[in-house]
């Protein structure tokens, strides 16, 4: 449980790998963390954030459920304090030729993304704007920036919440509420990715795919900067990895 000195950091899609890593940075920093994901274990991550010294809630939610969301907000904000930064990191990666992309896949996809960026960002900003002040960040990826072969929902889906995170950051940061987006522009490493690309998952090296650790430093980076000086968009990726 939170106590009253202590500020929230919201994960939304709070994974065993990035949204994990994102969690365990806020948690160095003294935050209460309260992670959810659709489905899926949350106990491990509550231990290693109680074993870096802070504390969590963790919640079973669809974040694609108007409903859902916004009992999520609305709970965190009533029983545990105003949400300081809020972090949608919700994926939905599929690979599937045009011809093969089913009307159910592709609206799938755009509601994991598109949808459920939407409906966290405008539940969080309803609180925000209250207070004048806070952070939201959006998790994209490569596909916000360029379609592929194979990924036209995943590519429509993230290039969508870029458009969402851009009008929001242009309507909200002037009233004090700071919005970015983080392009993750290559493979995190985890086991899932491996499996699901293996050939380019094993030709990028030891040193070419990305540490959750070190891609979470640049959330909490984003959050901290002074009002002065915002970032919208902060891309990222290996050293290696040709853009």
């Amino acid at each position: 449980m939170a106590t009253e000195d202590q500020p929230i950091a919201l994960v939304i899609g709070a994974g065993d790998h990035l949204g994990s890593a994102i969690a365990r940075r806020f948690a160095k920093e003294g935050y209460h963390l309260v992670v959810t994901r659709r489905r899926g274990d949350l106990d491990t991550l509550k231990a290693e954030i109680s074993a870096l010294g802070s504390s969590a809630t963790a919640i079973h939610s669809d974040a694609r459920d108007e409903i859902q969301v916004s009992e999520l907000i609305d709970r965190v904000e009533s029983e545990l304090g105003p949400i300081r930064v809020a972090v949608f990191n919700v994926g939905g990666n599929v690979r599937f030729d045009l011809c093969e992309t089913t009307t159910r896949i592709y609206r799938k996809v755009w509601e994991m993304c598109a949808l459920a960026g939407f409906l966290v960002g405008r539940e969080v900003a309803r609180k925000m704007l209250s207070r004048n002040e806070g952070t939201i960040l959006f998790t994209g990826a490569s596909a916000s920036l360029r379609g592929g072969r194979g990924f036209a929902a995943f590519a429509g889906g993230k290039h969508a919440l870029r458009a969402l995170a851009q009008s929001m950051a242009r309507e909200l940061g002037p009233q004090g509420i700071h919005v970015a987006h983080v392009v993750v522009d290559g493979l995190i490493r985890n086991e899932a990715t491996a499996e699901f690309l293996p050939d380019l998952y094993t030709s990028k090296g030891e040193d070419g795919i990305i540490e959750p650790d070190d891609l979470a430093d640049i959330y909490w980076h984003l959050h901290n900067q002074p009002r002065s000086a915002w970032t919208f968009e902060q891309d990222a990726r290996p050293f290696s990895e040709s853009w």
